[in-house]
């Protein structure tokens, strides 16, 4: 069973374009099957709609075998080493 938080942090996971599915079954053993699951039983019909439409799409990079070389990390460049997720100041 996982937390309040923790299905809002997969959901929040599940809906950035840069974070692959294998990501979240690193953190919280969730497949992608498990992931969609979720979403639909979480999200109003249109939301998942949208959601899956989105993942599905050319934009999204959710699949590790369909991203290009050039992405090879999960967090942005700006983002600080494990410390509260805050953007750091130059």
């Amino acid at each position: 069973m996982i937390t309040e938080a923790e299905t809002d942090r997969i959901i929040e996971m599940a809906w950035e374009d840069r974070t692959p599915f294998e990501a979240i079954k690193i953190q919280f053993g969730f497949s992608e099957s498990d992931v969609i699951a979720l979403m639909r039983k979480e999200l109003k019909r249109s939301s998942f709609n949208l959601w899956r439409k989105r993942v599905n799409s050319g934009v999204s990079q959710k699949h590790l075998h369909k991203r290009t070389d050039e992405i090879n990390r999960f967090k942005c460049t700006l983002q600080r080493n494990i410390s509260m997720n805050k953007i750091s100041k130059r």
